[in-house]
């Protein structure tokens, strides 16, 4: 009976969320293949040099895949609700400065921005989707339809991203995210319950952030690095080596 009484009952509105933040995913998906297909439009109109275009990319890579592991601990302070809300309504701030981008510098300031607020969301909602489906036949569908939204979502980029280009302006790839994650934040924010105790309030350790941040960009960067001046190139190789020494010292 202890044993009953003990385990956590499932949270009634957690389809409901799921569905929230299913949509919190498409919309990030979408942004990364949208992007791509309104770049040659938004390098005419704001004059970006052909040496600089991949930063448009770049930037974004850069933020998201080197903070992800820091918005994952913020998200153990915070709480996980207020993570993923707080980086929607980012997202959609930026998203915002990147339509309204009248130069290259506010247009790489956005995207390094979205980088920022893409890695405090996308660690909470996959801990979100952990703790809120306790049972593991439900934990499994419920990320396979996170998945399956995930990997379709890529496709719909492609299309909306051309109908938007091509019959209203490259700026839309950008505002089209801000009514998605407005949605997804006000739905998030009234249907989520986050389960009590689930915080870990040890101390931030700061080496670690640091060390994981700067390892971590710099595995992306030497990444990015290789498909434009290839494998050999110098710094190509010597980012990747600054990776190895930075991530091995913050395992460490």
């Amino acid at each position: 009976m202890s044993k009953i009484a003990d385990t956590p009952r499932p949270d009634p509105s957690r389809w409901k969320a799921l569905a929230f933040i299913a949509l919190a995913q498409l919309m990030v998906v979408l942004d990364a293949t949208i992007v791509n297909i309104a770049l040659p439009s938004a390098q005419t109109d704001l004059g970006i040099s052909e040496g600089n275009k991949q930063w448009v990319i770049t930037a974004y890579a850069l933020a998201f895949g080197g903070l992800l592991l820091f918005g994952g601990r913020i998200a153990d302070l915070w709480g996980r609700k207020r993570t993923f809300v707080v980086g929607l309504l980012g997202f959609a701030l930026a998203s915002a400065l990147g339509g309204a981008a009248q130069g290259q510098a506010m247009m790489f300031g956005s995207r390094a921005l979205q980088g920022v607020f893409g890695a405090l969301l996308a660690p909470a909602a996959l801990s979100l989707l952990a703790v809120m489906f306790t049972d593991a036949k439900e934990r499994a569908k419920a990320f396979g339809i996170y998945g399956a939204i995930a990997g379709g979502g890529g496709a719909v980029g492609l299309i909306l991203g051309g109908f938007l280009t091509e019959y209203l302006n490259w700026r839309w790839t950008f505002f089209v995210n801000i009514p998605f994650a407005v949605l997804a934040a006000a739905g998030a924010y009234f249907v989520i319950r986050e389960p009590a105790g689930g915080r870990n309030r040890s101390p931030l350790d700061i080496p670690g952030v640091v060390l994981s941040t700067l390892g971590l960009v710099s595995l992306v960067y030497g990444f990015t690095r290789a498909e434009s001046a290839g494998w050999s190139d110098s710094l190509t190789i010597g980012m990747f080596i600054a990776a190895g020494v930075l991530l091995v010292a913050f395992v460490a």
